[in-house]
């Protein structure tokens, strides 16, 4: 195995010793589970690599893949290392022009589009792209009548392929030896909350450390099933998806559609699943809003049962040692609550559920661990992957855990988060300045936050540039807040607002559209569209419930004194978030300059006026009045 120095020489061994015996591949289509042997895997790869030859593709050359999670995704990006290219993975939701500026910052030759959409927005922007010689598409639907030259289906790239191993067959097998650990693998652009994206280059060693090191305190086998959910174009799912599955032989499922990733979840049942904080924040706001809806009786075993189970994973969690007596008690939760609602989530078999992303509240994570769901805070970066995660049962709710074994993590004395690792990245694309302040003496300066506790757990408290100083002159963390109130199941998303001199915190509130709706029809209240339903002095009295718990957790000058109900939801196609759903605090502190300011001068509301783009490319105004809620 010391032999083998890129994923592509993994993916050979891999399949060479699992062969046809063994699925490495599910994909839920037209309601059936499609599966994949690993020789098939491994042939689809290699005729795909031996296509792109064929397309004149060099070692060195970046390709970008632009796609939902499928195997045609992983063969894309594996093939393209087997020819020793660079894969650049795209967000599926990225507008034409956020595409634009990845496929030529990138210098990429070539493009993987999966369908018609992504196709669209291709041939929108191609006239900008000289550099691109063919677009490659896996779904055909859509597209039989176009008659574009410079779109090619993946089957017949397969097809060139495949030609191509019958007068040269062992051309695959060179090309893929010629492979070294030091060959870059991937370029991962970061989130750009500050500015445009960056290019973190990523060695194929990267990948392969990130995947060992993981796997010595959270190994996987062959046997074990795994849902491929989170973006491929984010590091998390190339590290734990991708690196893990080629490496260690772990089955890959890929759901339908992004819309029955929960159907999906329960008819696989994995023992590994990978999903960003905002999605578990979701499922527990999904299970809350449900129990609100189902039986008496229902809700009387849920009220009785859940305190109990947070009792148990306290005592678990904490001194290690659960009484008799909650042991018994659990153990009726867990007949009458806990594992129907793990079934229902489809978590009935996970051994490891991981959070990655923005920070987790410690509120859903002691939600998780009361239900039995074995959830870790994971915590990294694009250019480090893993920093730090809970390792077996030694879980503290409000940590993000400790670095595994050979990971080192240090906190300078301003504060930041530094760390050193084989996983630490090569630099950034075309960016040697950003390289330079990022990386000193092989310690990334990751620009998050903390503190390292005695018992080497890491507290992780917000990115450095979004710690916030009243003029009182108490420092608070935004995000935690954030996270806090996010717990609810009415609130989908929040921004918290204080700093630069203002004498106390405020909060920019989006509502939870479907939960607060059959809130809302349980109540018989009346409503039209989302704004309206927004500013009802109902929603903003339910909403003050939550401000006023949380705020009782908080020390008085971090506790939030006013906040508005936003009349739309932040949206990244506005700019109001990254494509991986972070907050750009300072793009909507400017877009809501006006709300802001109402709640900092005591106003009951404000007259707003908001253009909005619509997903067909067309925009429009929402102008109404949103009230103020003080507090």
């Amino acid at each position: 195995m010391d032999t083998l120095k890129t994923l592509p020489q993994y993916l050979q061994h891999t399949a060479r010793t699992l062969g046809n015996t063994r699925v490495a591949m599910r994909k839920k289509q037209f309601g059936i589970w499609r599966e994949y042997t690993w020789q098939e895997s491994y042939t689809r790869v290699r005729h795909l690599a031996l296509g792109l030859m064929q397309l004149g593709l060099a070692r060195g050359d970046k390709v970008c893949i632009i796609g939902d999670n499928d195997p045609e995704y992983f063969w894309a990006q594996l093939a393209i290392q087997a020819c020793g290219g660079i894969a650049v993975g795209i967000f599926t939701d990225s507008a034409p022009p956020e595409i634009q500026y990845i496929v030529q910052h990138s210098d990429s030759i070539l493009v993987f589009a999966k369908d018609q959409e992504q196709c669209d927005k291709m041939l929108e922007i191609r006239a900008n792209l000289p550099a691109v010689r063919r677009v490659i598409y896996w779904e055909e639907r859509g597209l039989w009548n176009y008659r574009d030259e410079w779109l090619l289906s993946f089957e017949a790239l397969v097809a060139l392929g495949r030609e191509l191993d019958q007068h040269e067959p062992t051309r695959f097998e060179e090309r893929v030896a010629q492979g070294q650990a030091d060959d870059l693998a991937i370029f991962c652009y970061t989130s750009g909350t500050t500015g445009l994206p960056k290019g973190a280059m990523i060695a194929h060693h990267n990948l392969i450390s990130g995947c060992l090191l993981y796997s010595q305190v959270d190994p996987r086998t062959p046997a074990d099933e795994y849902l491929s959910f989170l973006p491929p174009a984010w590091i998390t799912e190339n590290v734990l998806g991708l690196a893990v599955h080629v490496i260690n032989g772990m089955i890959v499922n890929f759901p339908e559609e992004p819309e029955t990733v929960q159907e999906n979840i329960r008819e696989i049942s994995p023992h590994a699943l990978l999903f960003s904080s905002r999605l578990w924040e979701s499922l527990v706001g999904m299970v809350q809003a449900r129990i609100a809806d189902t039986s008496w009786i229902n809700r009387v075993l849920y009220k009785t049962f859940m305190p109990v189970g947070y009792r148990a994973a306290d005592l678990r969690f904490g001194t290690g040692r659960v009484p008799l007596h909650w042991r018994l008690l659990n153990w009726l939760g867990e007949l009458a609550i806990f594992a129907p609602l793990r079934d229902k989530l489809g978590l009935m078999r996970v051994k490891s559920a991981y959070s990655s992303g923005a920070a987790l509240s410690p509120d859903v994570v002691r939600f998780f661990r009361a239900l039995g769901v074995n959830i870790r805070n994971l915590y990294g970066s694009t250019e480090a992957m893993i920093h730090t995660l809970h390792i077996g049962s030694d879980v503290k709710f409000e940590t993000v855990g400790m670095p595994p074994p050979g990971i080192q993590v240090q906190v300078a004395p301003d504060g930041e988060i530094l760390v050193k690792s084989p996983t630490v990245f090569q630099g950034y694309y075309k960016n040697p300045e950003a390289t330079a302040s990022a990386l000193t003496d092989g310690w990334f300066h990751t620009g998050d936050a903390g503190y390292l506790r005695a018992d080497g757990h890491l507290i992780y408290l917000d990115r450095v540039k979004d710690l916030l100083e009243l003029a009182t002159g108490d420092k608070f963390s935004p995000q935690y807040i954030e996270g806090r109130l996010k717990f609810s199941p009415y609130v989908k998303d929040v921004m918290v607002v204080g700093g630069q001199a203002r004498a106390f915190v405020t909060a920019v509130v989006n509502i939870d559209f479907a939960n607060i709706g059959q809130w809302a029809e349980k109540k018989r209240l009346t409503y039209t569209t989302f704004v309206d339903l927004s500013q009802k002095s109902e929603v903003y009295d339910l909403i003050k419930q939550d401000v006023l718990r949380v705020n009782e957790s908080l020390p008085p000058p971090a506790r939030v004194k006013s906040f508005v109900l936003l009349h739309k939801e932040f949206d990244p196609d506005e700019g109001d978030l990254t494509r991986t759903r972070k907050l750009r605090r300072n793009v909507m502190e400017e877009r809501y300059r006006d709300l802001i300011e109402a709640m900092y001068g005591g106003k009951d509301d404000v007259r707003v006026r908001a253009s909005v783009k619509y997903r067909d490319g067309r925009t429009g105004v929402i102008e109404t009045t949103v009230r103020v809620c003080n507090l």
